[in-house]
């Protein structure tokens, strides 16, 4: 079963999607006795992830140098064109052996730019993985032997029989700066992740890390779990990753980063997210669609460090909005597609039902800080105009050492908090007899019984609240939340909404900032 995308390349974010058809455009390399290919005759050199470490300190005493770029003949590719470049099956790393996984390459083109190395690491050594003319078919003849002299590529894929045990699926792609995404079983791609954010939305402008080489470990015949390391470069840091990679139902990843700053850097995404959305319930579109929801994510998910449950539904702004939730110690967060039937979306070649969620949970004390959330304007869903990151609050020092781990995990929905109801449904309009402005919450699990109750604790910064009422909701076996207000000329109001027993919350907390809208506002 392959895993489709539609989405076109993003302007911003150079992962844009490029697995539209499975005519992806990649390059490979012939195994002998499960052995890769090398460039040379070098034979293998010792390997441990502390080579990694190594090289990412000794890299941040250095000035930073560019990785080399791919020839202007394969930048200068159309999209269309990148996509005729067509990898040759039969090279899979590991394709012919009885391992589980197996691993496919990118060829450098189109905005893939950058030339990154690869090496397979098999019984402590590390071998250079190397392609030939044969290992891909593309449209013109000449290019076989410019990409065959480059030797070098733009990023990798990883397969394992996630769907069905007589194919392997691939679900896990690394390409494009330190961008990587993955699905689950059944899903299909969407939002992604990046090993490290600088400068975000800053005026200087962000700086993107690359990750400059990858080291893959084979692993054993009936091993469900591969190692990925990884050594990330920038002007500003360098670092040494291990991905331990767990492809199921949802699929895993233990992320453990080591970062050495070559520079002091006040600004630091950790576990960044990148995701998609135009429009959906709380914003209809701008301009006439068929389609009721478009986004790869429709919420923000957070569990801060003193266990509360927060829950931010996203905007597509007509101006860039900085959101921040200070914390400390934070257990998790993540960009979250909670609505999972077709009817949601009515999309069927993008079918963003299937997209996955992507949740980032802390191993070990990250200390205080805040959680950041950017939202930029955007009028195209080619665009990822949403980002998520932890950012601490200390400035990362210049000669220093920094470790964060994490687990990220791709499902279609986070498992329910025991006894706590959540949002499943947040949608705004007009009231009908006054013309009022209206936001509805709908919530899970709760009695008809319980309703009377139930007190709605609903505040916001600027305007006026008029009005806060719940009902019992027989669809859902939840309730309704009603909130009527008056802007009064507030062009911006940040929402807080939790339902409490006993003045006890026993709800996610429903945080929303409302921006006055410029098109056809009579209508929202």
């Amino acid at each position: 079963m392959f895993m489709f995308n539609t989405r076109q390349p993003s302007f911003r974010y150079i992962i844009a999607a490029l697995f539209t058809t499975g005519l992806l455009q990649l390059l490979g390399l012939s195994l002998c006795h499960a052995k890769p290919r090398l460039t040379d005759t070098q034979t293998g050199t010792p390997f441990s992830h502390q080579t990694v470490i190594e090289l990412a300190k000794a890299l941040s005493e250095k000035a930073f140098v560019a990785p080399d770029k791919a020839p202007e003949s394969l930048t200068s590719l159309s999209y269309s064109e990148y996509r005729k470049i067509n990898f040759q099956q039969r090279a899979a790393i590991w394709g012919d052996s009885p391992t589980l996984f197996s691993i496919q390459l990118f060829a450098p083109g189109y905005l893939y730019q950058h030339l990154i190395d690869v090496d397979i690491v098999e019984d402590g050594m590390a071998y250079p993985v190397g392609l030939t003319e044969e290992s891909f078919s593309v449209p013109r003849e000449s290019m076989t032997r410019i990409l065959a002299d480059i030797g070098k590529y733009a990023g990798i894929r990883l397969h394992f029989p996630l769907n069905n045990p007589d194919y392997k699926d691939e679900f896990l792609v690394f390409q494009g700066a330190s961008y990587f995404r993955a699905v689950s079983k059944d899903q299909q791609y969407g939002l992604s992740a990046r090993g490290l954010a600088i400068d975000v939305a800053e005026s200087q402008g962000e700086e993107h890390p690359i990750f400059r080489r990858f080291w893959v470990e084979r692993p054993g015949k009936a091993q469900k779990a591969i190692v990925v390391h990884a050594l990330l470069d920038s002007p500003g840091v360098t670092g040494a990753y291990r991905f331990g990679i767990y492809p199921d139902d949802p699929t895993r990843m233990d992320v453990n980063v080591i970062l050495f700053p070559r520079r002091d850097l006040e600004h630091v995404g950790i576990a960044p997210l990148t995701s998609m959305y135009m429009h959906g319930e709380m914003q209809p579109a701008d301009k006439p669609d068929y389609r009721p929801a478009v986004h790869d994510s429709e919420g923000l998910a957070v569990v801060r460090g003193n266990g509360e449950r927060l829950w931010r539904p996203l905007t597509n702004p007509d101006a860039l909005q900085i959101s921040a939730f200070i914390d400390e110690s934070p257990k998790g967060f993540g960009l979250i597609q909670r609505h999972r039937q077709f009817q949601h979306y009515q999309d069927l070649e993008a079918m963003y039902h299937k997209r996955p969620s992507l949740w980032v949970k802390p191993l070990g004390d990250w200390g205080k800080g805040q959680l950041q959330l950017v939202e930029i304007p955007s009028d195209n869903e080619t665009n990822d105009n949403i980002v998520a990151y932890w950012r601490p609050a200390d400035t990362l020092r210049k000669g220093h050492k920094y470790r964060y781990a994490y687990r990220l995990t791709w499902p279609d929905r986070l498992p329910a908090q025991a006894n706590q109801a959540r949002v499943i449904r947040s949608a705004s309009g007009l009231r009908l007899n006054d013309k009022r402005r209206e936001i509805v919450i709908d919530y899970s699990n709760i009695k008809a019984e319980d309703i009377d109750n139930i007190s709605v604790d609903a505040s916001l910064d600027q305007g006026k609240l008029l009005e806060s009422r719940i009902q019992h909701n027989p669809e859902t076996g939840g309730a309704r939340v009603f909130l009527s207000f008056d802007e009064e000329n507030a062009k911006v109001i940040e929402f807080r909404v939790q339902l409490k027993k006993q003045q006890k919350a026993f709800t996610e907390t429903w945080l929303y900032r409302w921006i006055k809208p410029t098109l056809f506002s009579e209508g929202l």
